[in-house]
């Protein structure tokens, strides 16, 4: 988010995380100061000391992207020992975000989730909504999908724009098959420029160029996926997992992508061959860290840090860079047609 902000000429003070992982990699590449902290342990009053610009409320846009996984369709509801449901502390950031929010009182607010902010978050999120009426904010909202917007990726997010000074409405889509609009962008066109990879290897000249290692079994089977979009349901029967052999669903696991469509979701697994259609398409491994990045449109020199377990968290968690600088520009817009 921060880097698609800065693209679209937005100058990022600085962003808040309680992650300390992602401290040198969003240091490092944005130059922006981290702040490292739990926000249910940060009040207004301490982020304005730590930042005294906050206090230029009409020139202040307040962005959060609370985790997402507590909304997510593929997380399962947990339940205390009397099966009532245990509240996941993660449900409540919005609201928390929104505290923050009243008490800065800024021109603009932005929200980024998943889809299923609107469901299972539902209640939050209509909190959300009805504190943002009371303090004076307009706002639209959408589920939106990232390819309609120039990311080579079929990615749905929920986006809501608030603002004080102007009405927000979503920008329109960029890229399609409808008339006037641009062409999809494709797995190809993100990741063909990057050089061949065996599983396991790393390119040294190119920043988080690394793909997993595979075993022996794992390499008949991506050898037996055929080039271009093919499943573990092209496999023969002496390789198929016990747990498929009377099960159809969840192709896409061990799958490969499509070189001319965009690719499927990225997930904090997107460099594991069997979390999912990761699988480049052609050559005989899963996609190598930094072509997962370049397909959440992070520009080639910037670099991640950590184990590749946790690169691949903070690529999978990220806003694709492009939508945010969409975002950020039509606000930007917005404030100056004013």
């Amino acid at each position: 988010m921060t880097r698609g902000l800065l693209n679209a000429g937005i100058q990022v003070l600085c962003g808040i995380d309680s992650n300390p992982m992602c401290k040198k990699t969003y240091e490092e590449n944005n130059h922006i100061r981290y702040l490292e902290t739990d926000i249910l342990q940060l009040t207004p009053e301490k982020l304005m000391e730590e930042v005294p610009q906050l206090i230029n409320k009409d020139e202040l846009l307040l962005v959060g992207c609370a985790p997402c996984q507590p909304f997510s369709v593929l997380r399962h509801e947990e339940f205390d020992k009397d099966g009532n449901p245990i509240p996941h502390k993660a449900v409540n950031l919005l609201v928390e975000f929104g505290r923050f929010v009243k008490a800065l009182h800024p021109a603009h607010v932005l929200i980024e989730n998943v889809p299923g902010l609107k469901g299972k978050g539902k209640e939050v999120l209509d909190e959300f909504k009805s504190m943002l009426k009371e303090e004076g904010y307009a706002f639209d909202e959408k589920i939106v999908y990232a390819k309609d917007y120039g990311v080579p990726q079929n990615r749905r997010r929920y986006i809501l724009i608030a603002s004080r000074l102007f009405i927000p409405k979503l920008p329109a889509p960029t890229h399609g098959n409808k008339a006037g609009l641009l062409p999809y962008r494709t797995v190809r066109d993100a990741i063909s420029h990057f050089p061949y990879l065996n599983a396991g290897e790393e390119n040294i000249n190119i920043p988080n160029h690394k793909c997993a290692n595979l075993k022996p079994i794992l390499i008949e089977r991506i050898k037996a996926t055929p080039h271009d979009g093919g499943s573990r349901t092209d496999w023969p029967d002496n390789l198929a997992l016990k747990c498929h052999q009377n099960f159809t669903g969840h192709t896409d696991v061990y799958g490969r992508m499509k070189w001319d469509e965009p690719a499927p979701t990225l997930t904090v697994k997107c460099f594991s061959l069997s979390n999912g259609r990761f699988g480049h398409p052609e050559q005989d491994r899963a996609i190598s860290l930094r072509e997962a990045a370049a397909l959440q449109t992070f520009c080639d020199d910037y670099i991640f840090y950590g184990s590749m377990q946790e690169i691949g968290k903070q690529i999978g968690n990220a806003v694709p860079v492009l939508l945010a600088q969409v975002l950020g520009a039509y606000i930007t817009k917005g404030i100056t047609d004013l």
